[in-house]
């Protein structure tokens, strides 16, 4: 796909989040790898319903702004999330509401922030770490993600938002958007002792769709 097809992609994709509320104002972004080593992504304070795909930032292997504007201050969160993922291409960042609200609650384990509640939160998040506080656009972020050892596709940034990879933008938008559903259905069933996928089912689904989940545990 060419370099301009890839910027409309973006800002494509951006809108959709944003019309649905996914992400308000000018909050959250989306990077994508591109096949020189270099990145394309989206602008500081930008909104991503209202993206240009001519403004877009464009970014070489190293990090340093080729062209476009100045680009978001996550640089670091998305810089280390490639690094330890080969795999990825894209990555979404939002603040959505659920998956946000779910980092807040003292329940939440660090290795497995959700339970095995449907078959395509683990088809297509994976399971999901939680990570400290830590301010927006903190370079300490990077350690945070790297002691993950690029075992999780989607990580939740506590009082923040998930940060999800995939290996296209398509991907990683539809497993962000599988997460806050996902998050959705946490907070409505918390403490009704909700129906999880026993451990049968979940290695099934390891078995048939060759999922890489990080920690199989569950109660």
């Amino acid at each position: 796909m060419s370099e301009t097809r890839l910027r409309e992609e973006i800002c494509r994709y951006g809108r959709s989040l944003f019309e649905r509320g996914l992400t308000p104002g000018s909050s959250g972004n989306i990077s994508l790898r591109l096949d020189d080593g270099g990145w394309l992504v989206t602008p500081t304070n930008a909104s991503l319903g209202f993206l240009d795909p001519a403004r877009l930032s464009r970014l070489d292997a190293t990090g340093r702004l080729l062209s476009g504007d100045k680009p978001t201050k996550e640089i670091p969160l998305h810089s280390a999330l490639y690094e330890t993922r080969e795999s990825a291409r894209a990555i979404v960042h939002l603040h959505s509401t659920n998956a946000v609200a779910l980092t807040m609650l003292p329940e939440i384990d660090p290795r497995a922030a959700l339970p095995p509640m449907t078959p395509y939160y683990l088809m297509r998040a994976g399971q999901t770490a939680l990570v400290p506080y830590y301010r927006p656009g903190d370079p300490a972020v990077t350690d945070a993600i790297r002691g993950l050892a690029g075992k999780y596709s989607s990580v939740l940034l506590a009082n923040h938002g998930p940060v999800v990879a995939g290996d296209s933008l398509e991907a990683a938008v539809f497993a962000t958007e599988e997460l806050e559903e996902t998050a959705k259905l946490y907070l409505i069933l918390r403490n009704l002792n909700p129906r999880y996928l026993s451990p049968a089912q979940v290695a099934d689904l390891v078995t048939t769709f060759g999922l890489q989940l990080p920690f199989h545990d569950h109660k």
